[in-house]
């Protein structure tokens, strides 16, 4: 069965509003994209009735004498009734490949395919590490697609993570066969085509910059890349699926229910690294960390946790950030007046707004040189719910935020 590309993902959304993992609907699906998902799969065309309709046989030996009649079009009175009855063969039948034709005619979707050119073993115990290191791989390349698609840097760290995440709660993983040397995923194309657009046109940039980069031993194609997407996040999935591998091929083929998007061809070429591209990356990556500037930046959080060494003096607090900047939290340092601010707006449920850098050291997670902790107001609503907390508190507010507030 299809499988969430990790345990915390949804299955897909029916569109329609039905429930996930129902069939396509008969009546919706286009004989055109029925027979492109089945040449696309493997499946092999057998000749028929011209003009009217074309048999199609599953790959392989598997379930030998089966064949669908697909019709060339809806323009004759028993095309439904064909349609029908493939989309009923296709779900009986034992072959993985009809699966992935139902996927794609359920929801329409773009299919990412990688190949990892590792050694066949026969022992479970050494595929499953393999089969791992493939997915793990795989889901941090599409992350990077994401974060591509949301926008341009050479590193995000925790930047944006939300939003990438998002973009894959709907990615579907196809049958794999376990060894890992082969993946197929399944990206919606209603969600999840940006991230995909993304991936491809960064890891083309990728390939290019490291050809450049071994012809002249210069790095500044990196440089340019980012641009196309290209971040220290792509490198680094790369580098973790080239590593123990002889190369690593990586395949779009777009959604036939949706077609090609926007300047890109009908079918992209696929794009291939090898154990001789890791120096480059890896390379590029430390640069793209070391060169990423720290981010001016005012925001608004929630104080969740608190500490300092002694009773008295300075100390440091986690911020869950509301507004102001794309990470979930942020870690800061304060001086003794703007930690006890901080604690007093903590104690009557308030958050605070304050300026500082967002440091890249650390994933964008840590904010220097704060200044200008200020309890925040909140809208009438959230002010009733407070009224209690804050008249319980009442001094230790007044002598936080002081007589003007």
């Amino acid at each position: 069965m299809h499988r969430p590309f990790d345990k915390s993902v949804r299955p897909h959304p029916r569109e329609s509003g039905e429930t996930a993992g129902s069939g396509p609907v008969p009546e919706r699906v286009d004989p055109a994209v029925l027979g492109a998902l089945l040449g696309r799969h493997g499946w092999r065309r057998r000749g028929g009735e011209a003009g009217r309709y074309t048999r199609w046989t599953p790959p392989g030996h598997v379930a030998a004498g089966t064949s669908l009649l697909v019709p060339e079009s809806r323009a004759f009175p028993d095309s439904g009734d064909l349609i029908a009855e493939a989309l009923m063969a296709l779900a009986r039948s034992a072959s993985p490949s009809a699966r992935d034709v139902l996927m794609g005619l359920a929801v329409p979707s773009d299919e990412i395919r990688w190949w990892r050119d590792v050694p066949l073993s026969g022992s479970a115990g050494a595929a499953w590490p393999a089969q791992e290191q493939l997915r793990t791989g795989a889901r941090a390349m599409l992350i990077a697609g994401a974060l591509a698609a949301r926008g341009r840097a050479g590193y995000h760290g925790a930047r944006h993570r939300r939003y990438a995440e998002a973009a894959l709660e709907h990615v579907r993983v196809g049958p794999e066969p376990g060894n890992g040397r082969r993946l197929t995923v399944f990206v919606p194309v209603e969600r999840g085509r940006a991230a995909v657009t993304g991936l491809l046109r960064a890891l083309h940039a990728a390939r290019d910059a490291a050809d450049y980069q071994r012809a002249t031993g210069r790095m500044e194609a990196f440089d340019a890349a980012v641009e196309l997407g290209v971040s220290q996040e792509l490198t680094e999935a790369v580098v973790a699926l080239v590593r123990g591998s002889e190369g690593i091929r990586t395949a779009v083929q777009w959604s036939p229910a949706a077609g090609a998007p926007e300047g890109f061809a009908d079918g992209p070429e696929p794009v291939e690294f090898s154990p001789g591209d890791l120096p480059a990356l890896r390379e590029a990556g430390a640069r793209y960390v070391r060169d990423e500037p720290s981010v001016p930046v005012r925001i608004t959080g929630a104080v969740v946790r608190m500490r300092r060494s002694a009773p008295r003096g300075p100390g440091s607090v986690r911020l869950r950030v509301l507004a102001g900047a794309d990470v979930p939290q942020v870690r800061v340092a304060l001086d003794e007046d703007a930690y006890r601010i901080a604690g007093h707006a903590h104690l009557v449920g308030l958050p605070v707004r304050l300026s500082g850098r967002l440091e890249s050291r650390g994933g964008f997670r840590r904010l220097t040189g704060a200044e200008g902790v200020v309890p925040v107001h909140v809208d009438e609503e959230e002010r009733d719910r407070l009224l209690k907390s804050l008249h319980e508190n009442l001094d230790f507010f007044q002598e936080a935020c002081g007589e003007e507030e």
